[in-house]
């Protein structure tokens, strides 16, 4: 017996813990939810309290030193204390507030290579070790930003891979200590001239930054450098903006060695602390997002949260993938318009049988009383 609190107090036999998710997909700005199933071990456990976080895995650099870790930005306590008896099941709602400027994991149904999102649960054990739970989460863009990403697609970008850095970019306002860099491989007509583009969102309740870095290649009479792009648009505006036509005058500049900041200094890195006034929540109407899907295709799924080991792989093009959800599209609606005209040929038909036989029952009606 006293073996057995001797393990009690070190965790053993303790509560354990499983966080389920309302849904595992969510929108930056949005809310999730969710509850904390807390089943009691072999004895009373008294837990202080019961902790939610928001963890990603990020990229960071010091001096020399670059590195990957688990950063956690989002913490906050659901419940407690609570008193856990023997065996006893309890449930603990939770609604958890979603960043706005929450990086994308998933575009158009895949996994962007080299993402990992979670929610981690913690029970604070008096005596014990902590026991813990991580679930991961699926984010998916705003329609603003699918709008964005979409253009890309048109243009014949190819997905390379996605990472989050620690730090901020110059010049803009962050809630996060970290940014989101999608990386894209420029379009063919401009090999030789840019290797790779880079995306980054900084998103807020009222509109969009959108910022570009171009890796650009020397000539034999210039070095080769990076050129940096960035717009700063409402959410509703970018729904509407010819991003295309946006983008290609911008890659235009970039490849011949012109201006291509747009009137905006460039951007740099640095990992100096800033300070704001908290996440803003709430959601972003989606009423003009139909038809925007952004076609764009990443890796495999990561296989375990946080754990992103896998090799990367060729992808086919955005436009490519694009293209097969437009057929598939068009492909849905000529069937949804063949069943409907099948559905009222089959009522007309059904209609007039039925009219015809209430005719003959009543003109044989008719001439019986005759």
């Amino acid at each position: 017996m006293v073996f057995k609190r001797l393990l009690g107090a070190f965790g053993v036999g303790g509560p354990s813990v499983e966080t389920v998710l309302g849904t595992a997909q969510a929108r930056p700005g949005d809310h999730l939810s969710g509850e904390v199933r807390i089943q009691g071990g072999d004895h009373d456990a008294h837990v202080h309290q019961v902790t939610v976080s928001l963890v990603t895995q990020a990229e960071y650099e010091h001096g020399d030193h670059e590195g990957a870790g688990t950063r956690e930005f989002y913490r906050g306590a659901v419940a407690g204390p609570l008193h856990v008896g023997a065996g006893q099941y309890q449930s603990v709602p939770f609604r958890l507030p979603l960043p706005w400027e929450l990086p994308v994991t998933e575009v158009n149904g895949q996994h962007l290579h080299g993402m990992a999102m979670g929610v981690r649960t913690e029970l604070e054990i008096a005596g014990a070790v902590d026991a813990g739970d991580l679930d991961p989460i699926t984010v998916t863009p705003l329609p603003s930003q699918q709008r964005v990403l979409y253009a890309f697609g048109t243009l014949g970008f190819t997905f390379k891979s996605a990472d989050v850095e620690e730090g901020h970019i110059a010049g803009l306002h962050h809630e996060l200590p970290f940014y989101q860099e999608i990386e894209f491989y420029a379009p063919s007509e401009y090999a030789g001239q840019i290797n790779e583009v880079e995306l980054t969102f900084v998103a807020d309740p009222y509109g969009l930054a959108v910022v570009l870095e171009a890796d650009r290649r020397g000539t034999a009479f210039t070095e080769g450098d990076d050129v940096f792009g960035r717009y700063h648009v409402s959410h509703e505006d970018a729904l509407h903006m010819s991003w295309e036509h946006e983008l290609e005058n911008w890659l235009r500049a970039v490849a011949g060695h012109g201006h291509a900041g747009h009137g905006f200094p460039h951007a740099s890195h640095h990992h100096g602390e800033q300070h704001g006034h908290g996440p803003g929540w709430g959601g972003v109407a989606a009423g003009a997002a139909g038809g925007l899907a952004a076609g764009l295709v990443a890796g495999a799924v990561v296989n375990e949260m946080l754990d992103d080991d896998e090799d990367e792989q060729d992808e086919p093009s955005v436009g490519d993938a694009f293209a097969q959800v437009s057929e598939q599209a068009v492909q849905e609606a000529v069937f949804e318009q063949a069943v409907q005209n099948a559905y009222e040929d089959a009522y007309e038909d059904a209609y007039e049988e039925a009219y015809e036989e209430a005719y003959e029952d009543a003109a044989e009606d008719f001439e019986g009383e005759d």
